[in-house]
């Protein structure tokens, strides 16, 4: 038999196993049926024997080395396969039985190959990467990669001892995928790609679309399996589908979890708290302070703490610095349970350079463009994808409905927006390359945004899509069916700047920037906006936000507290920066918790979180402060020229039109006891928050009754009150409307017909 063995051998087809060269290794690996009996052939390196065990009659045939390197081979006197196990000795006498991987052919669906292909398998996730499987009785894990230019690739682990000749993947057909189920790995395997490039070296790869990482510094994929966890916020997710969060309150506290608050290194010997940990405490914080949703700053696996989580390697691995897969669906469900959206920081304009990512993954510029003018980000050091490479853009769009679908998150912010949309972006003159159309716009990147919002939007109602955009490009938050992007909403990083730039000036001459705080109504609704603080102001030199106020010691609350509230009353949803929300004066740094000992040490902080506490609830509880964020009709100025005086006043409608607030804002240390104030109709005055409290640390200086308006003309109204304005304070009254006389005479009647 052993001769006949010998004399059908494809011996070309074991050397390019021998030497790890082949693209289908099940061309002479795993059992086959010739003429002279069922050939089985297989390949351990190091080992001293190799028999092959058939599972129901117990025989046992031993395997004749072919190769010194050790591929072994059989000849079986049987005329089909047979299902059986290897029984391998190694040199050092140690003896361990294994399934043969190659007695397993994987075969990927067409279906799914195709889609994929096309751009369009929206759960390719699903199809590649690693995957716990059953075949018969036997577990084990499938591997699936895209890595069409490669010559060869295996899968290594410490199941395999990191030996990229004992696990070769099968190339599917034409598709560039190949694939592997190996009996045996299990959950928790560490695991990477060994990638042949052309030139014929070998490259470590972690997986693309693995679902968990090693902790950094170590990179390799982590075999994990998504299911199985038992959700608990159906309630939550059927209310979700119901409530278009448009029309509702949105108040997002930014997050970033690795340093909201740190364990005690010393004490702890470790650097973050787990999700399961950290949800009940963030979540009862954030319910007390009244946030709607928090958005959290990536966790998506990425090597470099000072990233951010910027700069991802693991798309579809949460960061392994706080835990697994499923402790991060226990943080989603917990968040949920308690009334709480969470919205996640989600990065697709560009990538790192790390040799075991994305990067030049088969060898070849498969993930990114080859010509470094459209391929690379000069001023940042990271690679921009492929956009027009279907298989490319699929594996961004997949990824961001895996995050809502898989880990039921409610909105994806999408950073960099402006870099995805101008190939130009950062780049001098000779460092771009233009459009077919001799244009500046990348219509690959525009095809995508459109692509993923509307499948977003068809797939899952009501989940949030929001574009950090800093240009003036149209129709951002504009339906794609009208030639818009099909964001849900903005980021008006134009708002911010204007009125960080006001804030940020002395009060003296705050009158010669005034335009700052008015002119965002100019453009107001041209887009879907949400106003934002977000933690870029507060790194890098520029100061937290209390810091940035000027001013001696009380001056900085007073304009913040002022500041917040103009921000309140303003068109367009809300966002706040962890930390900004109790004045916290240092830098945020990813190295160390937020200063929260400010709340048990100091009053003034302890007052300014009062007040955000204060101030969030007033904007939950009154429809005028959010239902009309997108109509005119929600916002009217009583006085806007006053810079002079650095005043200014406006009114804020909900959809019920009698339903009004009037905010009265003094952004200069100049208080007034008798300020005569414009106001819309004739009626009654009722302050229902005022920023100068001296629960805040404010001086008092409030309107603690109710105000009548009288017909004395102000501002070109008809009507106004006299009132209290505190030094740099906020004043906001409820407005009951006075009906006409006539009006009233008709109720009166209509009451007393009905009676009769």
């Amino acid at each position: 038999m052993q001769n006949l063995l010998n004399a059908q051998m494809d011996w070309e087809k074991v050397e390019a196993v021998v030497y790890a060269d082949t693209k289908y290794p099940f061309q002479i690996l795993g059992p086959r049926v010739t003429e002279n009996g069922v050939q089985i052939c297989c390949m351990y390196p190091g080992a001293k024997s190799v028999s092959v065990k058939v599972k129901r009659s117990k025989e046992v045939y031993e395997m004749e080395r072919l190769d010194d390197t050790g591929f072994f081979g059989v000849l079986v006197n049987k005329d089909k396969i047979f299902k059986y196990t290897y029984e391998i000795t190694n040199e050092d006498g140690t003896v361990w039985e294994q399934e043969d991987a190659y007695a397993f052919l994987p075969v990927l669906p067409d279906e799914e190959l195709e889609l994929f292909a096309q751009g369009i398998n929206y759960n390719i996730y699903k199809v590649l990467g690693a995957h716990k499987k059953k075949i018969g009785s036997v577990e084990g894990v499938e591997f699936a990669v895209w890595a069409p230019n490669a010559q060869k690739v295996s899968v290594v682990g410490d199941f395999n001892l990191w030996d990229g000749r004992r696990h070769l993947m099968e190339m599917q057909k034409d598709s560039g995928i190949f694939a592997l189920f190996i009996p045996g790995v299990k959950e928790g395997d560490i695991y990477k790609y060994e990638i042949r490039i052309k030139g014929g070296a070998n490259v470590l790869k972690a997986d693309p679309y693995g679902f968990s990482s090693q902790m950094r510094p170590d990179n390799a994929s982590v075999v994990a399996d998504l299911s199985g966890f038992e959700w608990n916020d159906k309630e939550y997710m059927s209310a979700r589908k119901k409530n278009n969060p448009l029309d509702g309150p949105v108040n997002i506290y930014e997050v970033h979890l690795g340093s909201w608050k740190k364990p005690n290194e010393e004490e702890d010997g470790r650097l973050f708290y787990n999700y399961r940990e950290i949800a009940p405490e963030l979540a009862k914080y954030v319910q007390e302070m009244g946030y709607t949703h928090i958005e959290l700053l990536p966790v998506m696996e990425h090597p470099f703490d000072g990233s951010w989580g910027y700069q991802v390697t693991g798309y579809y691995a949460p960061t392994s610095r706080y835990g697994t897969p499923k402790d991060f669906m226990y943080f989603m469900d917990y968040m949920h349970q308690k009334g709480i959206g969470v919205i996640l920081d989600w990065v697709p304009a560009h990538f790192p350079k790390d040799a075991f990512g994305l990067a030049c993954f088969d060898g070849t510029c498969l993930y990114e463009h080859q010509d470094k003018r459209q391929g690379e980000h000069p001023h940042w050091g990271t690679l921009i994808f492929n956009y027009g490479r279907p298989q490319v853009s699929n594996f961004l769009i997949a990824n961001a409905l895996y995050w809502v679908e898989q880990y039921h998150a409610d909105g994806i912010r999408m950073d960099a927006v402006a870099s995805m949309l101008y190939l130009d972006y950062g780049k001098n003159d000779g460092e771009w390359v233009a459009n077919k159309y001799g244009g500046k716009e990348n219509l690959e990147a525009i095809e995508l945004l459109k692509h993923l919002n509307s499948m977003m939007a068809k797939r899952n109602k009501n989940v949030l899509m929001i574009a950090e955009e800093s240009t003036a490009w149209p129709m951002v938050s504009g339906p794609v069916e009208d030639g818009g992007l099909g964001f849900t909403m903005k980021w008006n990083m134009g708002w911010m700047n204007d009125f960080l730039t006001y804030m940020k000036t002395d009060p003296l001459f705050r009158k010669h920037c005034h335009g700052c705080i008015t002119f965002s109504m100019m453009y107001a609704y041209s887009e879907k906006f949400l106003l934002v603080f977000s933690h870029d102001e507060v790194v890098h030199g520029k100061g937290s936000l209390v810091n940035k106020m000027p001013g001696e010691y009380e001056q900085k609350f007073a304009n913040l507290r002022t500041a917040m509230m103009f921000m309140t009353g303003h068109p367009g949803k809300k966002f706040l920066f962890m930390g900004q929300e109790f004045a916290q004066f240092s830098e945020w740094s990813e190295a160390r918790g937020l200063d929260w000992h400010l709340l048990s040490e100091y009053e003034k902080h302890q007052q300014f979180h009062k007040f955000s506490k204060d101030m969030n609830k007033l904007y939950k509880t009154e429809p005028s402060l959010y239902e009309q964020d997108f109509n005119p009709n929600g916002f009217e100025w009583m006085s806007c020229m006053d810079a002079d005086r650095s005043i200014v006043s406006f009114v804020r409608r909900a959809k019920d039109n009698n339903d009004m607030l009037l905010f009265v804002c003094n952004f200069t240390p100049v208080a007034y006891e008798n300020f005569r104030q414009a106001v819309p109709v004739p009626g009654k005055y009722k302050e229902i928050f005022n920023s100068d409290s001296e629960k805040y640390g404010g001086t008092g200086m409030v309107n603690s009754k109710q105000i009548v308006a009288t017909d004395e003309p102000c501002d070109g109204r008809e009507c106004s009150i006299e009132m209290k304005l505190a030094p740099l304070g906020t004043a906001v009254f409820r407005i009951k409307q006075e009906l006409p006389a006539e009006k009233k005479t008709t109720k009166k009647n209509t009451k007393k017909t009905k009676e009769a």
